[in-house]
């Protein structure tokens, strides 16, 4: 996988390593910050270093898709993560620790892992909120994203109805392209004004 390491004003973005997963842990387990993500919150730092082994350090010999630790200057120790998922979707995640929330982080990490892309010929990436997650809409707009549509999907493992809106940002100047994938597969989808 092509990550190479990333650095902007106050952050260092490069690849995870096995020495990350008590910082892994600290973003992952919190209830709060787990409350918008696909998945529980984790228990143990055992959870922690697989989950770490698993979506992270097995993933990089891998030839698409983007898996970032979103570090500060001053330590270079995570505080969260930003993903380009390898599926035709090319779906942009990301995930902060609480107490570095509303500092502009996640828009400064997301916004440089978006110009690393428009070098490397991804036509473009998606990205979802749900709809009580205003602030995540936030960041994709503030990086470009433009919003598709809305659709309500049953989230597993959690087993709950959720109302996504799915934003896009074309990277190759087709500016009419609209990933349709979530549209048609899941019944019910409509347009909001947002």
């Amino acid at each position: 996988m092509n990550t190479p390491t990333i650095k902007t004003k106050r952050l260092i973005l490069r690849r995870f390593t096995p020495g990350d997963a008590a910082a892994l842990f600290q973003i992952l387990s919190d209830e709060e910050v787990n409350t918008f993500l696909p998945m529980f919150p984790l228990k143990t730092t055992e959870e922690a270093r697989d989950f770490l082994q698993e979506h992270y350090l097995d993933t990089y010999d891998q030839r698409s898709g983007y898996r970032y630790a979103v570090c500060l200057k001053t330590d270079n120790i995570p505080v969260g993560y930003v993903n380009i998922s390898s599926s035709e979707s090319r779906d942009l995640g990301y995930g902060l620790r609480k107490d570095f929330w509303h500092k502009g982080i996640m828009t400064e990490a997301c916004h440089a892992v978006v110009e690393l892309l428009k070098t490397q010929g991804l036509p473009f990436i998606t990205a979802t909120h749900d709809v009580k997650n205003p602030r995540s809409g936030d960041v994709m707009k503030k990086i470009g994203m433009t919003y598709q549509y809305s659709y309500v999907e049953q989230w597993q493992p959690k087993n709950i109805p959720v109302t996504f809106r799915m934003y896009q940002l074309n990277l190759d100047g087709q500016k009419d392209r609209v990933f349709k994938k979530y549209w048609e597969q899941y019944p019910v989808h409509f347009i909001e004004d947002v």
